[in-house]
């Protein structure tokens, strides 16, 4: 489904989620926690604890519906003290999508060096 980008509402939840959890679940904490109505059309983002993961939660009028995504490598978002349950537009969910923090401007999973290519450059450095 495609969403007009101005219209679109979105709210990360704002602590660690168990992924285990699904409709029922997401909907329960959409519901109470959040206190907003998941039957609004709006979508509902969880990361679990080690931001590798990430599920949306939304109503598309028929049914929910619940897109996830599992990163290979790397995180969502780089330090839980900095997160809190907030509305963010669909721009911003796409970046946090990418893995790029809006407010860093840089991309979270990227690849660290293997430890033989810090050698060499501090071998080359030493010459």
């Amino acid at each position: 489904m495609f969403f007009p980008e101005g219209q679109v509402r979105v709210f990360v939840y704002g602590e660690p989620v168990n992924m285990r959890l699904s409709f029922d679940g997401l909907y329960a904490l959409t519901r109470h926690t959040l206190g907003e109505d998941p039957l609004s059309g709006a979508l509902f983002a969880f990361i679990n604890r080690r931001a590798t993961q990430i599920k949306i939660l939304y109503w598309d009028r028929t049914g929910f519906c619940v897109w996830a995504k599992r990163l290979e490598q790397g995180r969502l978002i780089g330090d839980w003290a900095t997160v809190t349950t907030r509305e963010m537009d669909w721009t911003g969910l796409k970046l946090l999508l990418e893995g790029i923090e809006a407010r860093r401007v840089r991309k979270r999973y990227m690849r660290p060096p293997v430890a033989s290519e810090i050698s060499r450059s501090t071998a080359r450095g030493a010459l």
